[in-house]
C-alpha cells in the first residue's frame, strides 16, 4: 500500500468546492454572484439569473437537478466550483460529486435555518471528513433570525457527530442575491472578498503526488456531440495527458483505453488543455466504455480505488410500452427496445436509478428516490419524442433481518398555526408520528413527523390545499421499518369515457356536478381514458361525447346556457401522486392522458371503494 503523499505535496495554487444547501437556499445564486465578481462576466453583460442552470427543466422549475462544475480565479488561486442539486430526490447527485471537493460551503436560509436536505448533505461531508465553512444567507429577509440559525447549525454539527476541527467551521453572513458576504453582521458587506478569502484560507488545497502512478475516480459522465462521452473526476495522483494510453477498472475487469483530448474547467466552459495533475478536476474523451465509479489508472499500476456507493432507491414504477388507441400519433420512440436502451442510458449515469426488466417483454420496473426524480426522468424523456405508460409509484420493500420492511422519512412541515390541526389529522391517517413540534414566531409552527414513504405519495398535493399554499413541507428518508400493511391510496373514483369520440360541451356540462374534470371540451377521447375525478368511492362510466338532440318545435323558454369551469390541470407529479393500482398514466411529446389499464367497460373490474 502506497504511503500518504506529505504535506509538500499540495498544489496551493487550487482548491476545489462544494456548495452543498437544502432546496431554494441560494446556491446558484451565490455562484452567480461568484462569476460575476471574479470578472468570468462582463458587469454590464445581460445575463439571465441562476447562469449554472443550464437544463430547460431546471430554468422551469427553479431548481437544480444535475451537479455542475465551474471555475473562477482569485488573487492566483484557481477555485473549481461544484454546484450540487438541494432537493432530496438528486442525492446522488451530491453523494458521488461531493468526492471531487476538498471543502464545502453549507449555504442556510437566515429565516429556515437548517432543513432535513441540509442534513443530508451535512452528513456527507462530515463522513468525508471536509471543511466545511457555513453561509448564512438571505440575511435580508424581514423574518430573519441569523444568531438562532447559528445555534441550530452548530446543534446540527454535534448530532452528525462532526469532529472537533469541523465543529469549528468559520461563519459568513450573505445576501447572494446582492453578491455581498461579511464576516459579522455589524459589518457593511460591499462584496463576496471576505467569502474568496475564508475559501483560499481555510479550504485546503488538494493533496496528491503528480509524479506518482496515475489514479483518478470516473464522478460524472457527460456526452459531447462532436467527441462523444467524456468521463469526469477528479486526479487522486499522478498526470493524465493527451494521448497517453490508460487502464480502465471498471466492476467486471480492466481493459486498456487511450485518451483522446483532455478538458479542464474555465469559468463555464470546458477548454481542452495539454494535461492535468494531481487535484484537479478535468474531463477526459475517448474512453467510450467508461462508466460512473470506475478508476482510470497507470497501465503498469493499474490500482483501483473505492467504487462509488450511493444510498439505495426507495420507490418503484412499473413503465410499459404505450399501447393505447392513441398511441404513436405524436412520439418518435415508441417501442420496448427504443424504451429499455433510454432506461439503461440513465442508469449508468444516475447511480441513485436502477432499471429491471419484468417477465413481460413490454414492462420495465425503474427504481428511483422519489416522485420527483421519476417525474423529470419522465418529462426529459417526454421533451427527447419517447411515448411511455407509467404505472402507480410503489415502495420498494426490503427484507431486514428476515422481516420485510418499507422506507421511512422524517417530514417537516411549517405551517401558520391555525393550519395545525387540519395537517396533524391529515398525517394521522397517513400513519405519521409527532416527533417534535416548536413554536417558530410570527404566527408559525414547526412539526417534526417519522412517516411510511408510502404515506407521502399524493400528500404534497392535498398538503398545499389543507395549508392555502402557505405551507412548507420537507422530506428525507431515514431508514426502514416493519411494513404496517394496507393503506388506503385514494378515497375517490374516477369518470371514465365508455366510448371513441371528442368531448362535447354539452356533454360535460352535465358531468361538472358529479366531480372535477380533466379535460376541456373538444378533446379527443377513447374507451377507458379517465376524464375527471369522482364525487365518490366507485368509478363511473359516461358518455362524453353526447350532444343536445335537436328537434323541429321551438322550446317555449330560453336555452340552457352551457358554461363550463375550468378543468384541473394535470402536471406529471399530480398525475403520479393521483394514479391508483389499476391505472396507468400516458406520457407523450403532445400531452399527458389518464386512463384505466384495462380499457374496456365490460371487462373491467370494479373498483373496491
Amino acid at each position: 500500500m502506497s504511503e500518504r503523499p506529505s504535506t509538500d505535496l499540495r498544489n496551493t495554487n487550487l482548491r476545489n468546492i462544494a456548495i452543498i444547501a437544502h432546496v431554494d437556499h441560494g446556491k446558484t445564486t451565490l455562484v452567480d454572484a461568484m462569476l460575476r465578481q471574479t470578472g468570468v462576466f462582463h458587469e454590464k453583460a445581460a445575463l439571465q439569473d441562476r447562469v449554472m442552470d443550464s437544463n430547460d427543466l431546471e430554468r422551469e422549475r427553479g431548481i437544480t437537478i444535475l451537479a455542475k462544475q465551474a471555475s473562477v480565479r482569485y488573487g492566483g488561486v484557481k477555485i473549481n466550483i461544484i454546484d450540487t442539486p438541494g432537493h432530496a430526490d438528486f442525492g446522488g447527485e451530491v453523494e458521488r460529486t461531493l468526492r471531487m471537493a476538498d471543502g464545502a460551503i453549507l449555504l442556510i436560509d437566515a429565516a429556515e435555518g437548517p432543513l432535513p436536505q441540509t442534513r443530508f448533505v451535512m452528513s456527507k461531508a462530515i463522513e468525508l471528513g471536509m471543511t466545511v465553512l457555513v453561509v448564512i444567507n438571505k440575511i435580508d429577509r424581514p423574518d430573519a433570525r441569523p444568531d438562532e440559525v447559528l445555534n441550530e447549525a452548530f446543534d446540527l454539527f454535534c448530532e452528525l457527530e462532526a469532529s472537533e476541527e469541523q465543529t469549528d467551521f468559520p461563519v459568513l453572513y450573505a445576501i447572494g442575491k446582492e453578491g455581498i458576504a461579511k464576516l459579522s453582521l455589524e459589518e457593511e458587506g460591499k462584496n463576496l472578498t471576505p467569502l474568496f478569502e475564508t475559501i483560499v484560507a481555510k479550504v485546503p488545497a488538494p493533496l496528491g503526488d503528480p509524479d506518482a502512478p496515475l489514479q483518478m475516480i470516473v464522478n460524472d459522465i457527460q456526452h459531447d456531440e462532436y467527441v462523444g462521452r467524456l468521463a469526469i473526476g477528479r486526479i487522486v495522483q499522478g498526470r493524465v495527458e493527451s494521448g497517453s494510453q490508460l487502464a480502465l477498472i471498471g466492476e467486471s475487469g480492466t481493459t486498456r483505453a487511450k485518451v483522446a483530448s483532455v478538458y479542464g474547467f474555465e469559468a463555464m466552459k470546458r477548454v481542452e488543455i495539454d494535461g492535468a495533475a494531481a487535484g484537479d478536476i478535468c474531463a477526459i474523451s475517448g474512453i467510450e466504455e467508461v462508466q460512473i465509479g470506475d478508476t482510470l489508472a497507470d497501465p503498469e499500476h493499474a490500482v483501483a480505488l473505492p467504487r462509488i456507493h450511493v444510498e439505495e432507491p426507495t420507490l418503484k414504477v412499473t413503465m410499459h410500452v404505450n399501447a393505447s388507441p392513441m398511441a404513436g400519433k405524436s412520439g418518435k420512440w415508441v417501442t420496448s427496445r427504443h424504451i429499455k436502451d433510454r432506461f439503461e442510458r440513465e442508469a449508468k449515469r444516475n447511480l441513485a436509478m436502477r432499471m429491471e426488466p419484468t417477465s413481460v417483454p413490454d414492462q420495465f420496473t425503474v427504481y428511483g428516490r422519489g416522485e420527483l426524480m421519476i417525474a423529470v426522468l419522465l418529462e426529459t424523456m417526454r421533451r427527447e419524442g419517447y411515448e411511455v405508460a407509467v404505472g402507480m409509484p410503489e415502495v420498494v420493500v426490503r427484507d431486514v433481518d428476515g422481516v420485510d420492511c418499507e422506507p421511512v422519512e422524517r417530514a417537516v412541515v411549517d405551517v401558520p398555526e391555525e393550519y395545525v390541526g387540519a395537517v396533524t389529522q391529515a398525517l394521522g391517517t397517513r400513519r405519521g408520528q409527532m416527533v417534535k413540534m416548536t413554536n417558530l414566531g410570527f404566527g408559525r409552527a414547526r412539526i417534526e413527523y417519522r412517516v411510511p414513504s408510502r404515506g407521502l405519495i399524493g400528500f404534497r398535493t392535498q398538503f398545499l390545499t389543507l395549508t392555502r399554499g402557505m405551507g412548507l413541507l420537507n422530506t428525507l428518508f431515514e431508514g426502514w421499518d416493519p411494513y404496517g400493511g394496507p393503506m388506503l391510496r385514494r378515497p375517490n373514483g374516477a369518470i371514465v369515457a365508455d366510448r371513441k369520440g371528442v368531448a362535447t360541451p354539452y356533454a360535460l356540462f352535465h358531468l361538472q356536478p358529479r366531480g372535477v374534470l380533466f379535460i376541456e371540451a373538444g378533446t379527443e377521447v377513447y374507451e377507458g381514458m379517465i376524464i375527471g375525478e369522482h364525487n365518490r368511492e366507485n368509478d363511473l362510466d359516461v358518455n362524453v361525447t353526447r350532444e343536445k338532440k335537436l328537434t323541429n318545435i321551438r322550446a317555449a323558454g330560453r336555452d340552457e346556457n352551457v358554461i363550463l369551469s375550468p378543468p384541473r390541470t394535470v402536471t406529471l407529479e399530480s398525475a403520479l401522486e393521483w394514479i391508483d393500482k389499476d391505472e396507468l398514466l400516458e406520457v407523450t411529446p403532445a400531452g399527458l392522458r389518464l386512463r384505466k389499464k384495462v380499457l374496456e367497460v365490460a371487462r373491467r373490474p370494479r373498483r373496491d371503494g
